[in-house]
């Protein structure tokens, strides 16, 4: 059976939610935000780890390549949620 961890309707900066299952001997953590990203380990937490850093590689891959396509005379700038 999963386990959800940040579940809910409202994502807050820097907050994506987690759904762990076992798989034999691993853990494999997926996240619904990212769906590239995923994670995997001998427990759980290493399987959230793994994907901690899986998350923010799909992200600062995502926005290099927006901002490499991005039209020439566009402004780039930064939205903080709260």
């Amino acid at each position: 059976m999963p386990v959800w961890y940040n579940a809910g309707m409202n994502t807050r900066h820097n907050q994506y939610t987690a759904i762990v299952e076992r798989d034999g001997k691993w853990y494999v953590a997926t996240c619904p935000e990212v769906p590239e990203a995923n994670g995997q380990g001998e427990s759980e937490p290493a399987a959230l780890e793994n994907l901690s850093q899986a998350i923010t590689m799909v992200l600062d891959e995502r926005r290099r390549d927006a901002i490499a396509h991005a039209p020439a005379d566009a402004h780039v700038a930064t939205v903080c949620m709260a």
